[in-house]
């Protein structure tokens, strides 16, 4: 039996040495399936000067890659419009960023028709079909109507907003009927799994039994399936003298006794304005902890080509200039500002030498980063947004509303101040939960599922 993985991105890329692996969970956990018993990975085509199909690796494929090839306007409507205009701020609760356009969908529709004609084209009799995230909801159906014997799974990476949220964005009925394409649905956690089930009830009429909707003569079956990280990659990173020797000049260059860390993409859902502000009131409340404490953001770029993101950056710039502006000194930089992409090493350099890791997400569909903290630091205080994925899993965490902004200045006091026999005994705790999600026991329990249901 093949796996068929459908995902926007292909799981290689191209270095000086030739083609590697991509650098990211999803890859990480996949490849492995796909080298043991073979397959291909539907992706989207970013460069025309790609093959269309490329078997990998070169002198002995285990399987190949198919691209879907994309012209400009294809791709700005597809990814850029429907996907990360309308879909991502509606499944992160943020409709006011949401910008309906016609030709948005049009060229969403007509890319997930091609991803789906691509799958079918490489079918095989017995092949199981594993299509991932929100770039992809309409090509199930299209998948089942050509393939109808097919076994289909999704799984869902972000959110899955309440009902009444999801409803408001049109064509929300034909978004869920590609989605029921599907023999088995997977998301983070309950909740998500609850929005979805009660969005087919109300919006399609589905009849639902438990966790079982009853779709089109077929059952479709929908689970919690939380995703991890790669826990023994991001330890043996850590591990290493590089990262240790990183780790020492991180701290040799904050020159405080704490050192508190941020890092995440920029991007509006994130809270890292809101993190910044609270930050500067915690200096204004408590002058005891200046030249004490330091603030480490790292931001990574992400959709520069959009105004929104454009904004927040220009958001972010003045709110650290201004709280360096009015509480360091000579010696020293309260907010260590760092907008940029870091490899995972170099982070883990980060989480290492941090003694406070701060993820406050106003809306997030899981947070790996919460995860890759715990793994690689040995005695620090996850401090962690109660609107996460990750909360529900990692139960020792501090939880914070992020909108209240008192709460997160005081979260930061109370992470600092925490004893350290109770400090370890959170982040034992932690450790064994990020076990227990790593991705590759995530990718086995998936595909369990999926043969499962094909064995009905």
């Amino acid at each position: 039996m093949r796996l068929l993985v459908v995902a926007n991105r292909a799981p290689i890329r191209k270095t000086d040495t030739g083609w590697s692996p991509s650098i990211g969970g999803l890859a990480t956990a996949l490849l492995p399936v796909l080298e043991e018993q073979g397959g291909v990975w539907v992706s989207m085509g970013e460069e025309p000067s790609l093959p269309e199909r490329q078997p990998y690796p070169a002198d002995d494929p285990n399987f190949h890659v198919r691209r879907v090839s994309l012209t400009q306007e294809t791709l700005d409507n597809y990814y850029y419009g429907m996907s990360n205009r309308v879909l991502w701020p509606l499944s992160h609760y943020m409709i006011e960023h949401m910008e309906l356009n016609d030709a948005f969908y049009a060229d969403y529709r007509d890319v997930n028709r091609r991803f789906a004609d691509a799958v079918v084209e490489e079918a095989q009799a017995g092949d199981q079909v594993w299509v991932q995230d929100y770039h992809l909801m309409l090509a199930p159906a299209f998948i089942r109507t050509d393939w109808p014997e097919a076994t289909i799974g999704h799984f869902w990476h972000i959110p899955w907003p309440a009902m009444e949220v999801f409803r408001i964005v049109p064509r929300a009925r034909d978004l869920l009927r590609g989605m029921l394409g599907c023999d088995l649905i997977g998301f983070h956690v309950e909740e998500y799994v609850k929005n979805f089930i009660e969005s087919a009830h109300v919006l399609l009429g589905a009849e639902v039994e438990g966790n079982i909707i009853h779709w089109e003569g077929r059952e479709v079956r929908v689970e919690t399936h939380p995703l991890g990280i790669d826990t023994a990659r991001f330890q043996h990173m850590t591990d290493e003298e590089e990262t240790q020797q990183a780790v020492q000049n991180l701290r040799e260059e904050t020159g405080t006794e704490h050192l508190v860390l941020g890092i995440d993409r920029m991007d509006y859902t994130k809270g890292i304005l809101k993190r910044l502000l609270a930050f500067e009131t915690f200096l204004e409340d408590h002058p005891e902890a200046h030249e004490r404490v330091s603030f480490y953001q790292i931001a990574t770029p992400s959709r520069t080509k959009l105004e929104t993101y454009q904004q927040m950056k220009r958001e972010v710039d003045e709110a650290v200039g201004r709280i360096n502006g009015q509480y360091g000194t000579d010696t020293w930089v309260p907010v260590h500002y760092r907008y940029r992409k870091y490899t995972q090493r170099e982070l883990c350099a980060f989480y290492n030498a941090a003694n406070v890791c701060f993820i406050t997400p106003l809306r997030d569909g899981m947070n790996l980063v919460a995860q890759e903290y715990v793994t690689s630091n040995t005695d620090g205080v996850l401090v962690l947004s109660e609107l996460t994925g990750a909360s529900y899993v990692l139960e020792e965490a501090v939880k914070v509303n992020p909108y209240d902004h008192n709460a997160l200045a005081d979260a930061i006091r109370a992470a600092i101040e925490m004893p350290r026999a109770e400090r370890q005994r959170r982040l034992d705790r932690l450790k064994e939960a990020t076990q227990r999600l790593d991705v590759h026991r995530w990718a086995n329990r998936f595909l369990q599922a999926m043969d499962a249901v094909a064995a009905t």
